[in-house]
């Protein structure tokens, strides 16, 4: 039973109720008798009223139990497309992403095996780099024990200075701990013409003074190291300058080698004052890159004295060079000569090749003549006419 039965059945009640009120109010005066007949007429009428209502509300309640039982089957069919659709759909929605999930979990293993291989091989480089680091680390400790040693360190600046020079310049021009002065050995000499003559080379590497300079930390301290730098390297050039420069045997300069740019640098961007006091002895200090430099212009100063040496006979070779040239030149006007008689030559045979050919057309011409009478006189031979020789 809905709402609107309800409604219906309590207004009902209402009116009735109403009515009979009315009633009663309006016969107030007649007798019991006629009221209480009045009463059952109206209660049997209320009865007849309310069984048929009561069979119109059954019918009404069957016709909606009827329809509602057609809207619960309509609604559950409904229900069941709908449950079919969505399950259909949560099939396909989960298929795709179970297919998804797939190929992202095949995407992710095979970029994880990429991602392993590439860390497979990034540390196999780092061990590699560890295994130079190791061996780089044994080496620097090897040089720093060279380096440590006094004697060591020279024969590092020694050793690069010979392959700086033998990489210059050719065996001829050099000689390594040669004798000058008499008995002073130098590390390399430098043999060249006059001027300038021979240059001596020495290697000096304050290697001591320069990492005491390096390690300090505050200006007093560094003050004091560049002064010991600088006392050192003063000593090293006022020995070159008397040891080897000496008058008559070699130049008047000399090189001293620093094989470091760091002790160079610094020489020249903190101790001008030692570089000059090098410039007035004529001691020039060299390191690797500008001894590399000087030594480039050694070659090209030898180049050109080898040059002023060959000069005889390279005028001997040209002095010859130019008698081929005048013979070539004679054989070159006999051919010309040549080629203009036969080019004469040629035109004379051409001259009478057209002449043979005029007097055969002139031939031709008389054998294609047709008499105009047989007569029994012979004919009379036709006359050619002259052709000039």
């Amino acid at each position: 039973m809905t709402g609107t039965d309800i409604l219906l059945i309590a207004l009902i009640a209402i009116v009735l109720v109403v009515a009979i009120l009315l009633y009663l109010r309006s016969n107030a005066g007649s007798g019991l008798a006629e009221v209480l007949a009045e009463r059952d007429r109206r209660q049997a009428e209320l009865t007849e009223r309310l069984s048929a209502s009561q069979e119109q509300l059954s019918g009404r309640l069957t016709q909606i139990a009827e329809s509602q039982s057609a809207a619960q089957a309509r609604m559950a069919e409904a229900l069941q497309v709908q449950e079919r659709e969505i399950a259909k759909k949560l099939e396909e929605r989960l298929a795709d992403v179970t297919k998804r999930i797939g190929e992202g979990l095949e995407k992710s293993s095979k970029s994880t095996e990429t991602t392993m291989g590439d860390l497979k091989e990034r540390l196999a480089v780092i061990d590699r780099a560890q295994k130079n680091i190791t061996e780089l680390s044994t080496q620097v400790d090897g040089l720093q024990a060279i380096l440590s040693n006094k004697q060591a360190r020279g024969a590092f600046g020694e050793i690069q200075l010979n392959d700086l020079v033998t990489q210059a310049l050719p065996p001829s021009a050099y000689s390594f701990q040669a004798t000058v002065g008499g008995n002073r050995r130098v590390d390399c000499l430098l043999t060249l013409p006059n001027p300038p003559g021979a240059i001596a080379i020495d290697a000096k590497f304050p290697l001591e003074a320069y990492h005491v300079l390096q390690a300090a930390t505050t200006d007093e301290e560094r003050i004091v190291a560049r002064r010991r730098l600088a006392q050192e390297i003063g000593v090293h050039v006022r020995a070159i300058a008397e040891k080897y420069i000496v008058p008559g045997e070699t130049a008047e300069s000399a090189l001293m080698f620093l094989p470091s740019e760091a002790v160079y640098a610094e020489l020249h961007a903190n101790l001008p004052a030692v570089v000059q006091d090098a410039f007035r002895r004529r001691v020039w200090i060299v390191s690797p890159t500008t001894l590399m430099a000087t030594l480039n212009t050694v070659r090209a100063v030898l180049k050109d004295a080898s040059m002023r040496e060959q000069a005889h006979v390279i005028q001997a070779e040209v002095g010859k060079l130019l008698d081929d040239v005048t013979r070539l030149d004679d054989r070159v006007s006999k051919l010309d000569r040549h080629f203009n008689q036969a080019t004469d030559d040629i035109r004379q045979i051409r001259i009478s090749t057209d002449k043979v050919t005029k007097r055969s057309e002139r031939i031709q011409e008389i054998e294609l003549e047709q008499p105009s009478a047989i007569t029994d006189a012979a004919p009379t031979p036709p006359r050619l006419a002259a052709v000039e020789d």
